[in-house]
């Protein structure tokens, strides 16, 4: 395989920062941890993992981002797939994958990203994180598919569909020793996790 610059080694990645966190009362993107926003947080980690370009798609929270092409989704309130849709359609030419990751998961790490890019390096044309067997996020899809998951990335729902129907083409890549998939969908998460950092 090409190496991390060339043609077939290149992994984009995709932070999905568009929600409003309507149960923590303010979007997830500007949330901060650690003194850290959820969305700054989200893109360094894909950088460090090997991600580049890295695309964060933006909707309630219309911000700037250091370190990422930010994308503005005006169809963020109908959910999580129109955030997809609109992050495919932002790739830039010459990447052979995008590795798709949400910004409320501030657990999901460096070593997590590393290891789906390393199972991309090694061929796998679509790969997801498991913990305890479980499929989570972040999940890498191959250039090929990335239109098959646009057609299934509707209302709520991601690449979720996509992982289903072409389980023949995913490769499961374990990350429970490196990360886990909590996500903060409430004050009561937010301060969990925030906990579980700082230690």
């Amino acid at each position: 395989m090409g190496s991390g610059d060339g043609e077939h080694g290149r992994v984009a990645g995709l932070l999905l920062a568009a929600g409003a966190g309507s149960r923590l009362g303010r979007p997830k993107a500007l949330v901060e941890v650690g003194g850290e926003r959820l969305v700054d947080r989200g893109v360094r980690t894909l950088r460090l993992g090997g991600c580049e370009p890295v695309l964060a798609v933006l909707g309630a929270a219309d911000t700037t981002v250091p370190d990422a092409w930010t994308v503005f989704n005006p169809d963020w309130a109908s959910g999580m797939g129109s955030s997809v849709r609109v992050g495919i359609d932002a790739l830039p030419d010459g990447v052979d994958a995008v590795l798709i990751s949400l910004a409320d998961q501030p657990l999901v790490t460096p070593e997590a990203v590393a290891r789906l890019v390393a199972a991309h390096a090694e061929g796998a044309r679509a790969a997801v994180a498991t913990y305890r067997g479980n499929q989570r996020n972040p999940v890498l899809i191959g250039r090929e598919h990335w239109s098959t998951v646009h057609a299934m990335a509707v209302d709520d729902v991601g690449a979720r569909p996509f992982l289903r129907a072409y389980s023949h083409v995913v490769t499961a890549v374990a990350c429970d020793d490196v990360a886990s998939p909590e996500d903060i969908d409430t004050v009561e998460d937010l301060a969990r996790l925030s906990d579980l950092l700082s230690r």
